[in-house]
């Protein structure tokens, strides 16, 4: 069993910016990542164009270097990738965290299994979880949403020019998807619960948006929900409480993800008793009610997982860091 005085698990920018803070400070972590390095940036859509300056997505102290005001998805992937290089930091992915758990002498066990279906134990003082989300996508739990025509991601516009298509979502997941949709020629309709525009759509877009709504080339149904999705068609419950069939040839769900607890639960971490769906931590350190295990990142977020992005789930990593260091002065286990 190889054993490393702290294991973090998530090689997203907040998983990334923990694993540098702690080596800052004179810790060597290792980095246990399920896919790709970033690999929720990796998913975005492929011309996707952040809503953060690049300032507010840096980590590390390495400068963000882009020609533009917002930066894109790939520019997005060259930094963090260069950052975890210049900073030489130890990432074992496409490694899946099956376990954590307590050992007798208060270290954790972290148990994990590769793509290969090789299995693999490691030992670990201090255990942070930075998993993300963007392998969770809420559900709708409607007949046909597991169809072959249905996606819960978007990645490019391409494969749907000239069909119909149905986008669930009113946020800027489905603005974006919309936007793209219509310049290849899609007939394009979205399905929003919502009473009026997202007051969160990016505001460089929402006038382009606005005009094609305006002008009937993006049909868009407020107040309204898909109950039902077919091979050809959806069925939509309207503002007026009637239902109505739109031809779809493909439907988008964009309608956001959240993370999964799981793991963190099955380790004896408690969910807040006002919000069962946020973990119990400690904001000025991140330690939950388990000694030594941390969260960082939107695993720390309850039932509206927005409410954590990059640009605040970076500085997690320094508070955590702090807080070991704090710790190793008392725990004779580090000596």
């Amino acid at each position: 069993m190889q054993h490393h005085e702290a294991i973090v698990i998530g090689a997203g920018p907040c998983g990334l910016s923990a694993a540098i803070e702690l080596k800052k400070a004179g810790i060597e972590p290792l980095l246990i990542e399920k896919n790709c390095v970033v690999n929720s940036i990796y998913r975005y859509p492929t011309n996707m164009q952040f809503f953060s300056t690049p300032k507010l997505l840096e980590i590390g102290d390495i400068p963000f270097v882009t020609t533009h005001d917002k930066p894109y998805r790939k520019e997005a992937l060259v930094y963090y990738l260069t950052v975890a290089n210049h900073y030489e930091l130890a990432i074992h992915s496409y490694e899946e965290v099956t376990s954590i758990s307590k050992q007798q002498d208060g270290s954790f066990l972290v148990s994990t299994l590769k793509t290969s279906g090789e299995t693999k134990a490691y030992s670990a003082h201090y255990v942070v979880v930075a998993t993300g989300y963007f392998d969770h996508p809420n559900m709708l739990g409607i007949p046909g949403e597991n169809m072959p025509h249905v996606t819960h991601y978007f990645q490019e516009a391409h494969p749907y020019a000239g069909t119909k298509v149905t986008i669930i979502g009113g946020n800027n997941s489905a603005v974006d998807a919309a936007l793209e949709l219509h310049r290849i020629g899609a007939q394009v309709t979205i399905v929003y619960r919502g009473a009026e525009l997202s007051s969160r759509i990016k505001p460089w877009v929402r006038p382009t948006f606005e005009s094609l709504i305006e002008k009937g080339e993006v049909k868009m149904l407020f107040s309204s929900q898909v109950t039902a999705i077919e091979a050809d068609a959806v069925t939509v419950l309207t503002e007026d409480g009637s239902h109505q069939q739109l031809d779809s040839q493909f439907v988008l769900v964009l309608t956001g993800f959240r993370p999964d607890r799981e793991l963190i639960e099955s380790a004896g971490v408690k969910l807040q008793d006002e919000d069962k769906e946020k973990p119990v931590f400690h904001p000025d350190t991140m330690l939950t009610n388990v000694e030594g295990l941390y969260v960082a990142g939107v695993i720390a977020s309850g039932r509206d997982a927005n409410e954590i992005f990059i640009e605040s789930g970076r500085h997690h990593g320094k508070l955590i860091a702090d807080h070991i260091i704090n710790m190793r002065e008392n725990d004779p286990r580090s000596r």
